[in-house]
């Protein structure tokens, strides 16, 4: 494949639309009223629903408005209905998610106004950068999902976030990073290299990213069984 079809750039602006729209659906609900009982959620579930677009809208309407308080009064329910097991990994994996799409978004942007390149390709400080930026971001998410759960203090519940998440984010970047692997080498190799200034290269990051979210899950199916992260 050399430039992009324009099938595939009309593609691109209607996942991307629709991720944004579906972000901007959660954000209006939450600021309606429908608050998390866990506030990082509020962060979590809009982050989620711009790779996931629609999938993620369900996924929230399904999961995460059960865990509002005011939806919970509106039925006359004091705790959420029962999830099935599935449901609590899923929403393990989003933290993480979070923190790599806000890292993957700012490291992105970053390497391409610096010009930055390894070896004369820009992926590898994207890789890099990407992945320092889902730590620092995705320990972030991670310790305000654990430290209120469990009663802990700063210095513990960075632990405690770093043991439930470094592992879990590696495994969603493994997933991401291959998919940016193949499109930097063999479905848009150079001289016809994608760039964050064009709609298919965020609509391949989306792709990319729903492929970080299911390398991690058995990570995170792992981790809770094991007691290492908190079941959601």
């Amino acid at each position: 494949m050399t430039d992009p079809p324009p099938w595939l750039v009309a593609l691109a602006w209607v996942a991307l639309a629709s991720g944004l729209i579906s972000a901007g659906i959660v954000l209006r609900d939450i600021g309606r009223g429908h608050r998390q009982r866990m506030p990082v959620m509020a962060w979590v579930w809009p982050i989620t629903c711009l790779y996931t677009g629609p999938l993620g809208l369900w996924a929230y309407r399904r999961l995460g408005l059960p865990h509002s308080p005011a939806w919970l009064a509106e039925r006359g329910l004091d705790e959420p209905p029962e999830q099935p097991g599935w449901a609590s990994t899923a929403l393990g994996v989003s933290h993480c998610g979070a923190g790599c799409t806000l890292g993957d978004i700012v490291a992105e942007w970053a390497v391409f106004a610096l010009g930055l390149t390894i070896a004369g390709q820009a992926l590898y400080p994207e890789m890099i950068g990407d992945y320092v930026l889902a730590v620092m971001l995705g320990l972030a998410f991670q310790y305000f999902a654990i430290a209120p759960m469990r009663g802990l203090g700063v210095r513990a519940g960075i632990v405690a976030a770093a043991k439930a998440d470094i592992l879990s984010l590696t495994a969603f970047e493994v997933g991401l990073f291959g998919w940016m692997a193949l499109q930097t080498f063999v479905l848009f190799p150079a001289p016809h290299h994608l760039h964050p200034d064009s709609p298919v290269y965020w609509f391949g990051m989306q792709i990319g990213m729903c492929l970080g979210f299911v390398t991690s899950y058995p990570v995170n199916v792992w981790l809770i069984r094991r007691g290492i992260k908190e079941a959601m």
